[in-house]
């Protein structure tokens, strides 16, 4: 064994592999193949490397193993056309067809510069922090066994503290019993929906609003019942009119740093909702994805001004650590907490205890809150990049605000252009980014992209906005 760990040579890999492919090609059907010890002597390789190219033409159906005979020569596998005609009958009409997907989830070509991510780039992650959770969470007992249902008690309570009120806040504070720990906020998210509705309820969401909580809700069966913002918030008026009108128990929302346009409710517009929401005893769904993404303003969560359970709370790391780092969290009180955990509990049974201690370990560090404070200069500079080429290239007009947190700007285009197509010559050229139309429930209001400033590197910024300027109309 040794020796052969000694001798082995992965560079002498492809070599080996193409010797395979030519003999499979030129000789036929059940011939005999070289030994592996041929091959080993040919190659000047050891017998582990030439069985991975074996397994290699194995997996592909070219080589036929034979246990105490040798290898031969594979009978070509018959490929039938299929016939899958069946199954529009068996599946009926479809809840949400493949355009329920986000633009954000699609994988850009290598050298794109992609303004369209919905994921920070690496530089702007806690990657040095992320490692070495992972390797000491893996060194841990417990990565062996099956976490609780609800999640690990220690990353429940960090959940739970992270909403204490603050201030003269007059919330109850959340208890580590009231948290659930999930896979990520869009899987707590459809859990939430399905476990408090039922299909046919309507839900009320503004309008524009995140791509996956259009898709999560239509999944669900819900009717999305979409509300125009204010100035940065629906009006309470008008949401109060919507949930009278539709009988709607839900009101989905990002109060901070909305996705995509990046507004701020203000402390009127927050406490006129929450009084809608507790007179009507509905629930309102508090999205907070962008937590750690503050910029130049804060505010505290809603749920943290709640006492009765009205606020059903979700937030995820996924964004702030790492995109495999799968874990989020859903804070809710009463029998809605108790819905909601069963819902999780069917679909997932439990979280992975590995990722759970590696997020916990990572929000612990004493480096989390030094990452923090740089992480939000970073993303001031970027976002003021940003916004700087976007009037210089698309003119004043086209910057609907200065977002002070989040990660993307929402960028209007002149009326009427077709901001599908445009997407799609923009990808053809180098610049990929998410056309609006995806945020809209209803039908869209205006030509608006979102242009996202921390997926790709900031001199690339200029590049991406002269680009889509060249690619608008001449008539604007």
């Amino acid at each position: 064994m040794h020796e052969d760990s000694t001798r082995q040579n992965p560079a002498e890999l492809p070599s080996i592999e193409a010797r395979l492919r030519s003999l499979v090609a030129t000789r036929p059907v059940g011939e005999k193949l070289p030994s592996t010890r041929t091959l080993v002597a040919e190659h000047a390789a050891s017998p582990l490397t030439v069985q991975r190219a074996v397994q290699r033409l194995v997996a592909e159906g070219l080589i036929e193993t034979r246990p105490g005979a040798g290898n031969y020569v594979a009978r070509p596998r018959i490929v039938r056309q299929a016939d899958f005609g069946w199954q529009t009958t068996a599946l009926g009409a479809a809840r949400t067809d493949a355009n329920a997907i986000g633009t954000t989830m699609a994988t850009s070509p290598p050298d794109a510069i992609a303004m369209h991510s919905g994921y920070p780039t690496d530089e702007l992650m806690p990657t040095r922090l992320v490692k070495a959770a992972l390797l000491r969470s893996a060194r841990l007992p417990s990565a062996l066994h099956r976490a609780p249902v609800a999640g690990e008690r220690e990353l429940r309570a960090w959940f739970a503290n992270e909403v204490a009120p603050v201030g003269g806040a007059r919330g109850q504070a959340a208890s580590v019993d009231d948290v659930i720990i999930t896979p990520g906020g869009q899987s707590a998210m459809s859990s939430v929906f399905r476990a408090l509705a039922v299909p046919g309820d309507a839900i009320v969401m503004e309008s524009p609003t995140y791509w996956g909580a259009i898709a999560a809700a239509r999944q669900a069966g819900l009717r999305i019942v979409p509300i125009a913002r204010g100035e940065s918030a629906p009006l309470a008026s008008e949401l109060d009119d919507a949930i009278t009108s539709s009988g709607a128990r839900l009101f989905y929302a990002q109060p901070t740093f909305a996705n995509p346009t990046g507004t701020l409710w203000n402390p009127a517009e927050r406490s006129a909702i929450l009084d809608v929401i507790r007179s009507r005893g509905v629930y309102l769904v508090e999205d907070d994805w962008a937590r750690d993404f503050a910029i130049d303003a804060d505010a505290p969560s809603l749920v943290s001004e709640d006492t009765d359970g009205h606020v059903v709370y979700i937030r995820s790391l996924t964004k702030s650590l790492s995109p495999s780092i799968r874990v989020g969290a859903v804070i809710a009180r009463g029998p809605a907490l108790a819905r909601i955990q069963v819902d999780r509990t069917v679909d997932d049974l439990y979280v992975s205890s590995i990722l759970q201690t590696a997020a916990l370990d990572v929000v612990t560090d004493p480096g989390w809150r030094s990452h923090l404070r740089r992480l939000r200069a970073d993303l001031g500079a970027r976002r003021d990049e940003l916004a700087r080429q976007v009037v210089a290239h698309l003119g004043a007009d086209a910057l609907t605000m200065v977002p002070h947190g989040g990660l993307n700007l929402w960028v209007r285009l002149p009326d009427r252009v077709d901001v599908i197509d445009l997407a799609r010559r923009s990808r053809d050229s180098g610049v990929v980014f998410a056309p609006g139309n995806d945020w809209f429930p209803a039908e869209p209001t205006g030509s608006f992209i979102r242009l996202n400033y921390s997926g790709a590197r900031i001199e690339q910024f200029g590049t991406a906005a002269e680009t889509i300027a060249r690619l608008l109309p001449t008539s604007r």
